[in-house]
């Protein structure tokens, strides 16, 4: 949207010859102001030439794109919480049926994607030499992907330690998986992860992951509209218990937002198990104290 948004245009312009709809509304989050006042810009061009607005191209399609700035909610990435926030309302998430390919926006058939659908592009972040964002085929491997086209991980690939190959909403996958695994659904899939919005965040051996996955629970955790009861509640520090509130949460609420809170963390419990029982044991040598009150709770 910064560097080249008459791409996005062009792919909203045929989704819509493709399904045969009038209008697309482009939703970006509130802080993103540069971004947004740049694809406006670039909209205006796009009715000048005639690309967009009425008669297309002189084919007697009409078609126009609005751009609609956010107030920053995280949970708006939802599809039905993102409709309700553009019809005005609080950006909570609607329970289905009926779905938005039925009654959508303002009541009207809507298909609600993701931009990454009309442009693949991979967003690279992380411990590598050479943060970027790039478009690239789907199915390339993740190591070359990262070799690629950002200058590879700090350290060399053999100080990787992790990498969350969909954004902050997928499992983390350990090295082992990471030097084969293709960057596609179904090959993420298979491996327990998932494509996501293809925002790769890699992790070198240098990295706490039991800290990094606090953090981003501690994110989710502010972005929940606190709407379902799995959603909201607190987590205990057992890493059964945990594993189990997870199990719990994925496919009980009426959104995602839950499923991506706790998938995190059944990645770090899943690969990761180990490092985080050498954690609590060194916590609780230096905290005596919490063995002791956890002793008279018991009796």
């Amino acid at each position: 949207m910064r560097h080249d948004p008459h791409k996005l245009i062009e792919g909203c312009l045929i989704a819509g010859v493709a399904m045969g709809a009038r209008a697309a509304y482009i939703y970006i989050r509130g802080e993103f102001y540069n971004e947004s006042c740049i694809l406006q810009e670039a909209i205006h061009e796009a009715y000048k030439a005639g690309f967009i607005g009425k008669d297309c191209f002189g084919t007697g399609y009409n078609f126009d794109i609005f751009v609609y700035r956010g107030a920053g909610a995280y949970i708006c990435g939802e599809e039905t919480a993102l409709i309700e926030s553009l019809e005005g309302k609080q950006g909570k998430p609607r329970l289905k049926p009926p779905f938005p390919a039925d009654i959508g926006v303002f009541g009207c058939p809507t298909t609600v994607t993701n931009v990454l659908l009309f442009l693949n592009l991979f967003c690279i972040s992380g411990h590598v030499n050479e943060p970027t964002t790039v478009e690239e085929e789907m199915s390339i491997p993740l190591r070359d992907l990262i070799e690629r086209h950002a200058g590879g991980v700090i350290g060399g690939w053999d100080n990787l330690l992790g990498i969350i190959p969909g954004g902050s909403s997928v499992p983390v996958i350990p090295k082992s998986i990471c030097d084969d695994v293709l960057m596609d659904f179904d090959a993420l899939i298979k491996v327990e992860t998932g494509l996501g919005t293809a925002a790769v965040i890699v992790m070198n051996k240098q990295c706490d992951i039991v800290k990094c996955i606090a953090r981003l629970s501690m994110f989710y955790k502010h972005e929940s509209c606190g709407q379902c009861t799995p959603c909201r509640e607190a987590d205990p520090k057992e890493i059964d218990m945990i594993w189990e509130l997870t199990k719990q949460i994925e496919g009980h609420t009426i959104c995602a937002l839950g499923d991506a809170a706790a998938w995190p963390v059944q990645g770090l419990i899943r690969h990761f198990r180990p490092e985080l029982e050498r954690r609590m044991a060194e916590y609780s040598k230096k905290n005596p104290m919490i063995r002791l009150r956890k002793t008279v709770t018991t009796m």
